[in-house]
């Protein structure tokens, strides 16, 4: 089957219910890939929020933290453009609030959001105590990021990750709400790595428990 007009197939990048799925799904399996690939070489690290948030932690470095984010932003923004280029120049879409969604209720629904998706890293894969859990870190942070999707996207985008934003927004030069996927995600892993990170596993020995996920 030949798809002639390439950008009907999204309704113009449009968040319809079907799509919305499939977003979703999607993002689960990337990441649960992703993930795994990169555990063994740099411990997995796809998401500035995942990555500050285990920063406060105690988990990494913030030397090291500052290093993945710029990889991050680079692998995000070359996807980006590389996107643009294969699709013959369609503009590539940007996260953005649902109309009647005010900036600051986007901003509390991505802090919520990441909060579980780091939450969920840390209960997983940090925490010296997970054992079994371990094993299946990956797909469960998979899978948290596909339910947070599903939930938020209609409403904030379900970003929860501001490198995911920066590459749209640099490849489409929009960045009139960009800001809020970095404020919004950024205070959720924050908060997430003082509850758990420093509250649940204090007494773990520093950058020596993520060295298998995430």
């Amino acid at each position: 089957m030949v798809f002639h007009d390439a950008d009907k197939l999204t309704s113009d990048a449009a968040l319809d219910p079907l799509g919305l799925v499939a977003v979703a799904v999607a993002h689960a399996f990337a990441l649960f890939v992703g993930v795994s690939m990169a555990a063994n070489i740099s411990g997995g690290h796809l998401n500035h929020a995942v990555t500050f948030g285990l920063a406060v932690g105690g988990n990494i470095t913030i030397l090291t933290g500052l290093f993945y984010w710029i990889a991050q932003c680079l692998g995000s923004i070359v996807a980006s453009l590389l996107l643009q280029f294969v699709t013959g120049g369609l503009s590539v879409p940007t996260h953005g609030l649902a109309s009647g969604m005010s900036a600051i209720g986007g901003a509390v629904m991505e802090i919520i959001i990441t909060f579980g998706l780091v939450y969920t890293v840390y209960a997983t894969a940090a925490d010296p105590k997970k054992g079994s859990l371990g094993v299946i870190a990956p797909i469960v942070i998979g899978f948290i990021v596909g339910a947070n999707i599903l939930a938020a996207g209609p409403f904030s985008g379900g970003s929860m990750n501001p490198a995911r934003s920066f590459g749209p927004a640099v490849a489409a030069g929009d960045f009139s709400q960009n800001w809020i996927y970095w404020v919004g995600p950024l205070i959720g892993g924050r908060l997430a790595g003082l509850v758990y990170g420093d509250v649940f596993i204090a007494s773990h020995s520093p950058l020596s428990t993520f060295s298998d996920y995430a």
